[in-house]
This record gives structure tokens, C-alpha cells and sequence, in this order.
């Protein structure tokens, strides 16, 4: 008995209670759908759900392949700014969460790149917010990157496209936070008074001080499927009107059909359409020969 015991039972008991040690990340479950999803499959998809088609957030890196012609593209370095100008400190000190997000994103990066190249066989200059930095918000650092893509396009002839994701101004800047929004309204006009494209393409979410101010100056605003854009969330809109929102309220789809959105566009279809509206503004208009009257 003491030999079953002690030897062939505990023997049996791993047997049976062994497990595969299987990577978590493997699969991934859509939050609309509830479908589970092969990492790879997925990523192949551009992180959109191949049974319901929700889009998913994706980073700034891939997003840049995704819209330049064959992921081609040049990216510029950016102005340095003054870090935790406030000395800022809530549960952890300003300067703490910087390091923490530039550990997983890569060292002097912030909440935004910029980059250049051809989409459509077309110049253009993109900034590309980065919603896993500090949940995209708009600090000195994402306003000066606005600032030097707005002035890169003009130098460049270029267009401009800005693709937001973010939950609005840094607060951990204060004031110096929210002067960013007539900044980046005023580079906005500059490439807008030389006679240059400037698009918005609106992602997943586009809210506070950041749809307050350039995201919605585009000359022609897109947005992707499902993307929650708006000021104010809408559980705070609820209680401040005492009122039930509309169903998908905030949704791209509802603000295309309320105009507040000109196009919304697949993630896989973003490039081939932008190619193809700044082809159509950038075209020289061909004069129509004037008809002589007999």
C-alpha cells in the first residue's frame, strides 16, 4: 500500500494535472463579438475582427505602414520639450509615469510620432497618435510634433494628415496642456493658407481637448468604423442634460449621419482612399475649351 502510495500515485496525480504551458497571448477575444481570435490571423487582419469587423486599436508604427504606399516612410525627429514643467504629482510623480510608458514605447518617445513619404504616389506628412502612451493625451510634446508636421508640409508641398487617438489634454501639464489646442489650430490654418490638403482620419477614441481643437478642422474628415468621437463622455452628458442618450451616440456611423463625419472608411481601405482625395485636391483643373457662338 505504502509502495501505491507513495510512488504510482503521485506519479498518476501529475500525469493528469499536467497542463501545456500555452502563451496567453495567443488568442484574443473580440470585445463586440465575443469571438476568440488567432494572434496571427488577427494581426494579418490589421486588427480587425474577421467575423463582426470591429476595429480594434492598433500602434502608431503599424499604422504608418498601413497608410504610406508599401509601409514606406521616413520618420523626423521630433522637438525636445521641457519635462514636468509643473512638478506635477498625484498617486505618482509626473516625471514616473513618463519613464514608465517611454520603458514600454521606446526612450524620449511621447504620445505621438510623425513621419513622411508618398501615399497614393502622393507627398504627404503624417502624425500618428499613440493611445498606449498615457492614453494619447496632448501634453507640450504632442503639440510641438503637431506644430513641426504642419511646418514640414508646408517646406515639403505636402498634405497633412493628423490621426488622432486620444483622451484629450495631459493634465499633468495644466494650462501649458491646453495652450496646445490654439497651437495646433493655428499650425492647422498654416497648411491650410498654403493651399495644401489637411485630413483628419478619427480613431478609436477621439475625445476632450484634442477633438476641441485640430481634430476637427480637416478639410475632409474620415473616420474608422465604430470609433467613439466626442468632448465629454457620454455618462457625464447623461447626467449634466438628465436625459437618455440615442443608441450609438458618439459612433462614427451616427456623426456621418448627422454630418459632424464626411467618410468612414475599413482600416484596410484608409490608404487607397487618402491617395486617392489628395490626388483629387492636388490635381491642376483642367480648363474646358470655351465654345464660340456662331
Amino acid at each position: 500500500m505504502s509502495w501505491l502510495t507513495n510512488v504510482v500515485l503521485p506519479k498518476i496525480r501529475a500525469v493528469v494535472s499536467a497542463k501545456r504551458e500555452v502563451p496567453d497571448n495567443l488568442w484574443t477575444k473580440c470585445p463586440a463579438c465575443g469571438q476568440m481570435l488567432f494572434h496571427r490571423e488577427l494581426e494579418a487582419n490589421l486588427n480587425v475582427c474577421h467575423a463582426c469587423g470591429h476595429h480594434m486599436r492598433i500602434d502608431a508604427k503599424r499604422r504608418l505602414g498601413v497608410l504610406f504606399d508599401n509601409g514606406d516612410y521616413t520618420r523626423i525627429e521630433l522637438p525636445k520639450p521641457v519635462t514636468d514643467p509643473l512638478k506635477f504629482r498625484d498617486s505618482k510623480r509626473y516625471v514616473d509615469r513618463l519613464k514608465e510608458a517611454q520603458a514600454q514605447h521606446g526612450p524620449n518617445r511621447d504620445a505621438i510620432l510623425v513621419a513622411h513619404g508618398k501615399i497614393g504616389g502622393n507627398d504627404a506628412v503624417v502624425a500618428v497618435f499613440e493611445f498606449g502612451f498615457m492614453a494619447g493625451s496632448m501634453g507640450i510634446a504632442v503639440g510641438e510634433a503637431i506644430v513641426a508636421a504642419a511646418r514640414l508640409a508646408v517646406l515639403q508641398s505636402a498634405a497633412l494628415i493628423v490621426v488622432p487617438s486620444s483622451g484629450g489634454a495631459r493634465m499633468q501639464e495644466g494650462i501649458l496642456s491646453l495652450m496646445q489646442m490654439p497651437r495646433t489650430t493655428i499650425a492647422v490654418e498654416e497648411v491650410k493658407e498654403a493651399g495644401l490638403p489637411y485630413f483628419v482620419i478619427l480613431t478609436d477614441p477621439t475625445t476632450g481637448g484634442v477633438t476641441a481643437s485640430f481634430a476637427m478642422l480637416g478639410d475632409i474628415q474620415i473616420s474608422e468604423p465604430g470609433a467613439v468621437i466626442g468632448f465629454a463622455g457620454a455618462r457625464v452628458i447623461e447626467e449634466t442634460i438628465r436625459e437618455k442618450l440615442p443608441e450609438g451616440f458618439q459612433r462614427a456611423e451616427y456623426l456621418l449621419d448627422h454630418g459632424m463625419v464626411d467618410l468612414v472608411v475599413r482600416r484596410h481601405d484608409l490608404g487607397a482612399t487618402v491617395g486617392r482625395l489628395i490626388g483629387l485636391l492636388r490635381r491642376p483643373m483642367i480648363e474646358a475649351p470655351v465654345a464660340q457662338r456662331a
